[in-house]
């Protein structure tokens, strides 16, 4: 799975794109562990100062590969998606997304864990997790209510609602919102570089007090979603709305 993420290590940033562009970058088994080596690797390099991850100029992700997830759904906290979770969660290098495109599903719910979101206008963010007969995950039902309020959290986790780059901004999803995705990398590298001009004990130490006053409540939080998500997988309506996604047209 190597070929499906590409990495670049310059002076300091390291950028992980998703390259699997003929299926809208969707995530494999295979493609979360290489991310969860390349985070847990970020983290214990020297040289990594800031980490950006990316789609590339035209799709951040699609969300989990529906054939490649069903074949061998989740049945532990273990599993490939929640590690990749859990490396996400231990991060603390600055983290940034530049998002052109879809972010479906974990495309989204990632997006509330990173330092600095940069979006093009016309991306599409959306959770429809209740529409495929599942729940929320990554923390979402903890992070999204208290990022955007109840009403709108709502919105975006029971009815499925999705929302443009320019939405994201305005409702505190995102940072920047830019015109085309040339202009969004370029943005998030500016940022990145930025960061590494910093003190970079000062940096991490920073983000590590960032996050811990609810590190705790948000691990429970991920912890309860994956068990109820891995349940919800054997249900009947996960398996009659997924059955349908998968069907020939």
């Amino acid at each position: 799975m190597t070929h499906l993420i590409k990495r670049h290590l310059c002076e300091g940033v390291l950028t992980l794109t998703l390259e699997r562009p003929d299926k809208l970058n969707a995530l494999t088994h295979g493609m979360y562990e290489h991310l969860t080596d390349l985070l847990r690797a970020a983290q214990n390099d020297d040289d990594t100062q800031v980490v950006i991850i990316t789609g590339g100029e035209r799709c951040f992700t699609a969300g989990n590969d529906l054939k490649d997830f069903l074949q061998v759904p989740p049945s532990a906290l273990d599993a490939p998606a929640f590690r990749f979770m859990g490396a996400v969660l231990d991060l603390d290098k600055p983290l940034i997304a530049a998002v052109a495109g879809a972010a479906v599903g974990i495309g989204t719910t990632l997006l509330l864990h990173c330092d600095q979101v940069l979006v093009t206008r016309d991306a599409k963010l959306r959770m429809p997790f209740v529409n495929l007969g599942l729940c929320p995950e990554f923390g979402a039902s903890l992070l999204l209510p208290q990022l955007v309020g109840h009403a709108r959290a709502a919105r975006l986790l029971l009815w499925g609602d999705g929302l443009s780059g320019e939405q994201a901004v305005a409702w505190g999803l995102a940072n920047e919102a830019f015109d085309e995705g040339a202009q969004c990398l370029a943005a998030a590298r500016q940022l990145a570089e930025r960061i590494t001009r910093l003190p970079q004990a000062s940096v991490r130490l920073s983000k590590q007090l960032l996050k811990a006053p609810q590190r705790a409540a948000l691990e429970e939080a991920i912890a309860r979603e994956g068990a109820l998500f891995i349940e919800r997988l054997r249900s009947d309506e996960a398996r009659s709305a997924l059955d349908s996604l998968m069907a020939p047209r």
